[in-house]
């Protein structure tokens, strides 16, 4: 039995790590911008488009700066030595799925009213899937041997 699991494990090391690599991110990402909230917009459930807009870039900032270097070692085991050109790569896919979320954010929290956090873990989710995808994709492709 766990011979079969360790054998899933090491199939699909590279899903589960990234996983792993962006529940990290997300903690970290949200607890800047749940503070940002907090000391700026008295932690408002109901923020002003304007407001979301910061919230959202803060976020973003937060989390690329975190998700670069730990998707890149632990998740895709880059060894590509143009860091400069991958990390270009990796910022512009990010800013992809920033447009996604910001347009999720503006329907769902300034048109529909829905509650700012609930919203956000739901946002999150599209974020993350659109994220590994472009990562796999775009970013962290191997080459042809």
């Amino acid at each position: 039995m766990t011979d079969k699991i360790r054998a899933l494990c090491i199939k699909h090391r590279e899903i589960i790590v990234y996983l792993i690599v962006g529940v990290l991110t997300t903690i970290f990402a949200w607890g800047v911008k749940f503070l940002w909230n907090i000391i700026f917009y008295a932690g408002t459930a109901h923020p002003l488009p304007v407001q979301t807009t910061i919230l959202t870039i803060v976020e973003f900032v937060a989390g690329v700066a975190f998700a670069y270097p730990t998707n890149r070692k632990w998740v895709f085991r880059s060894t590509n030595p143009n860091i400069l050109k991958e990390a270009t790569g990796f910022v512009a896919a990010r800013l992809a799925t920033l447009g996604i979320q910001m347009l999720l954010n503006l329907v769902l929290i300034n048109v529909l009213g829905m509650n700012f956090y609930i919203a956000t873990v739901l946002i999150s989710v599209v974020v993350v899937v659109s994220n590994y995808v472009f990562s796999k994709l775009l970013v962290f492709r191997k080459k042809a041997e």
